[in-house]
């Protein structure tokens, strides 16, 4: 019995530090994300960005960190309280949650299973119940309407993202995430996945609620969305859970088509070769967060009857005949993966 629970105990601490594996550097990069949406925004627009709190701003995010969890968690009075402190909690938690089977590097993954993309969309598709009980449980007209907002628009744009999954499925013929990164792909292969690498990068900005589709936020017309009734460190979990889910789509993108952690573009060298794959991991990734940040600082936002034309009307019928063309290629060259 003794003996069961040594093993046991040994297999949770095992797991605890699996968990302190990705959650520690994850929410570290969450805090440098902010300081580098601050400054690249600020040389977008011809300003400086932080630059008081530490060497050059470095620990502007740690002061706004302080300043969070310092202040009162206001609960409206006719909120739902439960309801109201959960949803915050859940959103950072499907956002952490969903890292377990992210391969960041070969052999990197805390669960290397054979459906890891089934898990990763299922995650990501219980987002929304966070945005709709915050919406909800704050009793407010403004904050259920950017609940409502939350749902529509991501529902319409998960569909195509789900679409746009199945076209890379059908080229690497497996859904283990460190497979879909070792299988090679012609170049036939990658210039007709290249037109859903455009479609899943619109759709990630608005499944992340980012602009130019921040619309359940909208500031100038909901004075905040769904987040309008929060304070302090709710308040904290939502921008804590918004930012974790832009690295994790970012990472997403990064494995189903710039090839994970692998070298790009087959640049060889020397040096290029000694450079762990974690690193190219981490670079591809930081090029998608620019990407984020790049069309906040530039597109002005979208009105929602845009939002919904753009979801329905264009990338649900261009990623539909889309998986018919790359069928037909696949089935006319006999190119379908054993």
């Amino acid at each position: 019995m003794t003996e069961l629970m040594n093993e046991y105990g040994w297999t949770l601490l095992l797991i605890v530090l699996q968990a302190l594996a990705i959650i520690v550097p994850l929410l570290t990069c969450v805090a440098l994300l902010t300081y580098m949406e601050r400054k690249v925004m600020g040389a977008m627009q011809l300003r400086q960005g932080p630059q008081t709190v530490g060497p050059f701003g470095l620990l502007q995010a740690v002061a706004d960190g302080v300043k969070l969890f310092s202040k009162e968690i206001v609960i409206p009075s006719r909120a739902h309280g439960p309801v109201f402190i959960l949803a915050p909690m859940l959103t950072l938690f499907l956002s952490l949650v969903a890292w377990a089977v992210i391969p960041v590097n070969e052999g990197w993954a805390i669960a290397n299973i054979n459906v890891g993309i089934l898990y990763l969309f299922a995650v990501s598709s219980v987002g929304v119940y966070g945005v709709l009980m915050a919406g909800w449980a704050s009793n407010s007209r403004y904050a259920f309407l950017g609940g409502m907002r939350s749902a529509a628009q991501m529902v319409s744009y998960e569909v195509s993202m789900g679409l746009v999954i199945v076209c890379v499925l059908l080229c690497v013929g497996t859904l283990n995430l460190t497979e879909i990164v070792m299988v090679e792909r012609t170049w036939w292969m990658n210039a007709l996945l290249f037109p859903m690498f455009i479609v899943f990068l619109i759709s990630i900005l608005a499944e992340t609620n980012r602009a130019p589709f921040d619309l359940p936020e909208g500031e100038s017309e909901l004075s905040g969305g769904f987040m309008v009734e929060y304070s302090g460190m709710a308040f904290a979990l939502f921008f804590l859970g918004e930012y974790a889910n832009m690295i994790l789509m970012s990472a997403m993108a990064v494995i189903l088509f710039m090839g994970g952690w692998n070298v790009p573009f087959g640049l060889e060298g020397d040096i290029i070769n000694a450079v762990p794959g974690v690193i190219w991991f981490g670079l591809k990734t930081f090029s998608i967060l620019f990407f984020f940040i790049w069309t906040r600082a530039s597109l002005p936002r979208y009105r929602y009857d845009q939002l919904m034309r753009l979801g329905w009307k264009i990338f649900l019928p261009f990623t539909l005949i889309w998986v018919v063309v790359i069928s037909g290629t696949l089935l006319y060259l006999d190119a379908f993966p054993k």
